[in-house]
């Protein structure tokens, strides 16, 4: 039997992470706190919106290793050999360009009627793109199918639906899907 939730996204940690699932009508939140895990269900419905910004703390972590490595490396250059100090001053460069690479990690909030949730959805900001695609698709079907035109229940008895002509069914159905559409 095949899952109806399919993963989107996996954001990892120290001490455990966090993996999101989508579904036809809900987002799933499973984050792992060492050896116990808690799921947050967002139903898609209730979204109103979800906001993913770069994280300011990126730079901090692009430049305190690269600052200690590069010290490192020349004050071993100075102290004990060249070589050493060229393995730890490439270690520091190479951190750099990997983190410039990598581009600014992610923050991200979750807003649906009833809560706000700051949760990691993804790790860096350039995947983001892809992550937010697939929820705002899995939005729209999901409001398209609640939000679909239905007749309007009526009172009336069989005999009277009987004797209603063509054209006045048609109509009824309009001003029924016009009223739907304005909110009403």
């Amino acid at each position: 039997m095949k899952s109806a939730f399919r993963k989107i996204s996996r954001v990892g940690s120290l001490t455990g992470g966090t993996k999101w699932y989508l579904s036809e009508d809900c987002l799933l939140a499973a984050k792992r706190m060492m050896y116990a895990v808690e799921y947050r269900r967002f139903y898609l419905r209730d979204l109103e919106y979800v906001m993913v910004w770069p994280s300011g703390l990126w730079l901090w972590r692009l430049i305190i290793p690269a600052v200690l490595l590069v010290a490192l490396g020349a004050s071993l250059w100075l102290w004990v050999n060249s070589i050493a100090g060229e393995i730890f001053t490439g270690a520091g460069i190479a951190w750099v360009g990997l983190e410039l690479a990598l581009g600014p990690t992610a923050k991200s909030r979750i807003h649906t009627t009833g809560a706000t949730i700051e949760l990691p959805l993804v790790k860096r900001t350039r995947r983001s793109q892809k992550v937010l695609a697939k929820i705002d698709m899995a939005v729209l079907a999901s409001r398209s199918v609640t939000e679909q035109p239905t007749s309007p229940a009526s009172n009336s008895s069989p005999a009277e639906r009987h004797a209603q002509t063509r054209s006045e069914a048609s109509e009824t159905t309009s001003i029924a899907a016009a009223t739907q559409t304005n909110g009403s």
